[in-house]
Protein backbone atom coordinates (compact mmCIF):
# COMPACT_ATOMS: atom_id res chain seq x y z
CA UNK A 1 0.00 0.00 0.00
CA UNK A 2 0.79 3.51 -0.77
CA UNK A 3 2.26 5.73 2.41
CA UNK A 4 -0.44 8.15 3.14
CA UNK A 5 -0.07 11.97 3.21
CA UNK A 6 -2.67 14.33 4.93
CA UNK A 7 -2.64 17.62 2.64
CA UNK A 8 -2.84 21.10 4.65
CA UNK A 9 -4.67 23.90 3.25
CA UNK A 10 -1.44 26.13 2.12
CA UNK A 11 -0.60 23.52 -0.21
CA UNK A 12 -4.63 23.33 -2.07
CA UNK A 13 -4.16 27.22 -1.87
CA UNK A 14 -0.76 26.96 -3.60
CA UNK A 15 -2.07 24.04 -5.97
CA UNK A 16 -4.97 26.23 -7.10
CA UNK A 17 -3.87 29.92 -6.74
CA UNK A 18 -3.26 32.06 -9.96
CA UNK A 19 0.59 32.52 -10.58
CA UNK A 20 2.31 34.97 -8.30
CA UNK A 21 4.38 38.02 -8.89
CA UNK A 22 6.13 36.87 -6.08
CA UNK A 23 9.29 34.52 -6.87
CA UNK A 24 9.22 32.56 -3.74
CA UNK A 25 5.62 32.11 -3.79
CA UNK A 26 5.56 31.71 -7.35
CA UNK A 27 8.47 28.73 -6.96
CA UNK A 28 5.92 27.01 -3.98
CA UNK A 29 3.28 26.94 -6.40
CA UNK A 30 5.53 25.46 -9.49
CA UNK A 31 6.39 22.66 -6.69
CA UNK A 32 3.61 22.05 -5.57
CA UNK A 33 1.88 21.44 -8.75
CA UNK A 34 4.98 19.29 -9.45
CA UNK A 35 4.22 17.19 -6.74
CA UNK A 36 0.38 17.24 -7.28
CA UNK A 37 1.09 15.18 -10.80
CA UNK A 38 2.52 12.45 -9.46
CA UNK A 39 1.44 12.46 -5.83
CA UNK A 40 -1.68 10.60 -6.33
CA UNK A 41 0.31 7.84 -7.96
CA UNK A 42 2.39 7.54 -4.96
CA UNK A 43 0.52 8.23 -2.03
CA UNK A 44 -3.21 7.77 -0.84
CA UNK A 45 -4.31 11.51 -0.13
CA UNK A 46 -6.38 12.58 2.68
CA UNK A 47 -7.58 15.90 3.84
CA UNK A 48 -9.85 17.28 7.05
CA UNK A 49 -13.27 19.05 7.75
CA UNK A 50 -10.61 22.29 9.01
CA UNK A 51 -9.10 21.86 5.48
CA UNK A 52 -12.30 22.35 3.93
CA UNK A 53 -13.53 24.90 6.48
CA UNK A 54 -10.31 27.16 5.67
CA UNK A 55 -10.48 26.47 2.06
CA UNK A 56 -14.17 27.81 2.17
CA UNK A 57 -12.66 31.32 2.66
CA UNK A 58 -11.64 34.23 0.18
CA UNK A 59 -12.39 34.98 -2.93
CA UNK A 60 -15.06 32.60 -3.82
CA UNK A 61 -13.47 32.37 -7.36
CA UNK A 62 -10.56 30.44 -5.40
CA UNK A 63 -12.47 28.89 -2.93
CA UNK A 64 -14.44 27.16 -5.45
CA UNK A 65 -11.38 25.89 -6.88
CA UNK A 66 -9.91 24.87 -3.74
CA UNK A 67 -13.17 22.87 -3.08
CA UNK A 68 -12.90 20.89 -6.32
CA UNK A 69 -9.77 19.92 -5.41
CA UNK A 70 -10.54 18.74 -1.71
CA UNK A 71 -13.78 17.27 -2.97
CA UNK A 72 -11.61 14.50 -4.59
CA UNK A 73 -9.99 13.29 -0.96
CA UNK A 74 -11.08 11.11 1.75
CA UNK A 75 -11.43 13.11 4.82
CA UNK A 76 -9.53 12.21 7.94
CA UNK A 77 -12.00 11.96 11.66
CA UNK A 78 -11.14 14.94 13.07
CA UNK A 79 -13.13 14.10 16.50
CA UNK A 80 -12.60 12.37 20.12
CA UNK A 81 -8.56 11.36 19.71
CA UNK A 82 -7.51 14.10 17.27
CA UNK A 83 -9.41 16.84 19.70
CA UNK A 84 -7.53 15.17 23.17
CA UNK A 85 -3.84 15.49 21.11
CA UNK A 86 -4.53 19.24 19.70
CA UNK A 87 -5.20 20.05 23.60
CA UNK A 88 -2.22 18.09 24.70
CA UNK A 89 -0.21 20.16 21.87
CA UNK A 90 -1.39 23.18 23.17
CA UNK A 91 -1.34 22.99 26.38
CA UNK A 92 2.03 21.58 26.70
CA UNK A 93 3.29 24.08 24.46
CA UNK A 94 4.14 22.22 21.69
CA UNK A 95 2.22 24.98 19.10
CA UNK A 96 1.23 28.43 20.39
CA UNK A 97 -2.37 28.24 21.91
CA UNK A 98 -2.63 31.18 19.25
CA UNK A 99 -2.55 28.70 16.43
CA UNK A 100 -4.83 25.91 17.50
CA UNK A 101 -5.64 25.20 13.49
CA UNK A 102 -2.30 24.45 13.23
CA UNK A 103 -1.98 22.18 15.91
CA UNK A 104 -5.39 20.69 14.96
CA UNK A 105 -4.23 19.69 11.58
CA UNK A 106 -1.08 18.00 13.24
CA UNK A 107 -3.47 16.21 15.38
CA UNK A 108 -5.96 14.95 12.84
CA UNK A 109 -2.38 13.63 10.92
CA UNK A 110 -1.14 11.71 14.44
CA UNK A 111 -4.30 10.53 15.41
CA UNK A 112 -5.13 8.77 12.23
CA UNK A 113 -1.93 7.25 11.66
CA UNK A 114 -0.82 9.25 8.61
CA UNK A 115 2.56 8.92 7.22
CA UNK A 116 2.94 12.43 6.34
CA UNK A 117 2.00 15.85 6.74
CA UNK A 118 2.46 17.52 3.85
CA UNK A 119 2.69 21.83 3.98
CA UNK A 120 4.16 25.62 3.58
CA UNK A 121 2.92 26.54 6.62
CA UNK A 122 6.51 27.52 7.86
CA UNK A 123 5.38 29.26 11.47
CA UNK A 124 3.53 26.51 13.41
CA UNK A 125 3.57 23.64 11.21
CA UNK A 126 7.10 22.50 9.37
CA UNK A 127 9.15 24.20 11.61
CA UNK A 128 12.60 22.94 12.49
CA UNK A 129 12.59 24.36 15.99
CA UNK A 130 9.10 23.28 16.88
CA UNK A 131 9.34 19.81 15.64
CA UNK A 132 11.10 17.86 18.07
CA UNK A 133 8.76 19.43 21.09
CA UNK A 134 5.65 17.98 18.41
CA UNK A 135 6.88 14.90 17.88
CA UNK A 136 7.48 14.31 21.99
CA UNK A 137 3.67 15.20 22.71
CA UNK A 138 2.37 12.96 19.78
CA UNK A 139 4.54 9.78 21.22
CA UNK A 140 3.76 10.97 25.09
CA UNK A 141 0.03 10.74 23.37
CA UNK A 142 0.35 7.13 22.03
CA UNK A 143 0.42 8.64 18.23
CA UNK A 144 3.72 8.25 16.14
CA UNK A 145 4.00 11.44 14.93
CA UNK A 146 3.58 12.47 11.07
CA UNK A 147 6.73 13.68 9.21
CA UNK A 148 6.28 17.08 8.62
CA UNK A 149 7.55 17.95 4.54
CA UNK A 150 6.61 20.46 2.05
CA UNK A 151 5.86 19.27 -1.03
CA UNK A 152 9.68 19.31 -1.85
CA UNK A 153 10.53 17.32 0.30
CA UNK A 154 8.31 14.64 -0.62
CA UNK A 155 9.64 14.12 -4.51
CA UNK A 156 11.15 10.99 -4.99
CA UNK A 157 14.23 11.11 -6.71
CA UNK A 158 16.36 7.88 -8.55
CA UNK A 159 18.85 6.84 -6.31
CA UNK A 160 22.17 5.08 -7.12
CA UNK A 161 25.17 5.14 -9.26
CA UNK A 162 23.39 5.96 -12.59
CA UNK A 163 20.98 8.75 -10.88
CA UNK A 164 23.03 11.70 -12.26
CA UNK A 165 23.19 10.32 -15.73
CA UNK A 166 20.18 10.74 -18.29
CA UNK A 167 18.57 7.68 -19.52
CA UNK A 168 20.37 6.35 -22.60
CA UNK A 169 18.78 3.60 -24.45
Amino acid sequence: MNPTVYVETSVVSYLTARPSRDVVVAAYQEVTRDWWRGARDRFVLYASALVVSESRTGDPEAARARLGILGTLPLLDARGPAVELTEKLLDQGAVPRGAAEDAAHIAIAAANGVDYLVTWNFRHIANATMRSRIEDVCRQSGFGPPVICTPSELVETRHGRDADRPDHR
